[in-house]
């Protein structure tokens, strides 16, 4: 996408050489590509490590927040059995 953008800007901005307002059709395509493109998630969240989406809708962050659930059920599990096998009884019937 961003290719695309930026191919876009250059031929406006070869065009621009005959009518000026293509200068700045470019400068908006260039804006708005900024402010709601792809780059604005990854600039607002400081950089994704591994260029993986890091915004709070993202993959990664769901499966973070999916294996800490399941980190903490295993956990829950372990220190009570009782309780656990209580409730999984209660699901059941």
């Amino acid at each position: 996408m961003g290719t695309i953008v930026l191919s876009g800007t250059v031929v406006l901005v070869v065009l621009g050489f005959g009518n000026h307002t293509w200068w700045l059709v470019a400068v908006a395509l260039l804006f708005v590509h900024l402010q709601y493109g792809r780059g604005a998630s990854a600039s607002s969240s400081g950089g994704a490590a591994g260029g993986a989406d890091a915004s709070p809708g993202g993959y990664r962050a769901y499966r973070d927040r999916r294996d800490k659930q399941a980190k903490w059920d295993r956990r829950y599990r372990r220190e009570r059995p009782l309780e656990s096998r209580r409730q999984a009884r209660e699901r059941k019937g």
